[in-house]
């Protein structure tokens, strides 16, 4: 894989939640190891409060987070990404575009916390449960010893990270 921090693409297609909680999970517990992204095929512009509110009751970084378009992702000047991984069956579903550099893929499905129609209080659960299995992900893929893994091995680990 390539020198410097993993890169890794979290897609959903709104971008307004389950994707925002792996970009800041990931940045936060990365330790310049690994840099988190996101971005969505039809992003809502916003990021949900309720995400928002979680992150920093984590003290997670929430500063530049924002509600974007994939495309940014495909062009020429994006940064480079070691890994694509789509956190709602929509987004898998999608025809996504040419990444540069063909980076891994994954699927590690997230039950959308943002279709909660409850309470507030029931809504804030359904963000913790999301947080909670984005973090346990989030932690075997920081394990993962991307340095001395083959594209092949690495594919193969980062696949089986649903659990």
């Amino acid at each position: 894989m390539a020198d410097g921090p993993f890169h890794v693409l979290f897609l959903c297609t709104g971008n307004s939640a389950r994707s925002i909680l792996a970009e800041s999970l990931l940045n936060g517990r990365g330790r310049g190891r690994f840099v988190g992204f996101s971005a969505g095929s039809q992003p809502k512009g916003r990021v949900h409060p309720i995400a928002l509110e979680l992150l920093r009751d984590m003290k997670l970084p929430t500063a530049g987070v924002r509600s974007k378009n994939w495309d940014e992702f495909a062009a020429p000047a994006a940064p480079r990404l070691d890994a694509v991984i789509t956190v709602c069956d929509n987004a898998a579903g999608e025809t996504c575009p040419i990444w540069p550099g063909h980076p891994l893929t994954a699927h590690w499905g997230i039950a959308d916390p943002a279709a909660v129609d409850g309470s507030v209080t029931e809504q804030q659960a359904a963000f913790r449960r999301a947080f909670g299995e984005l973090d346990t992900r989030i932690a075997g893929l920081l394990s993962l010893p991307v340095g001395s893994l083959d594209r092949a091995a690495l594919q193969e680990r980062l696949r089986a990270i649903v659990a």
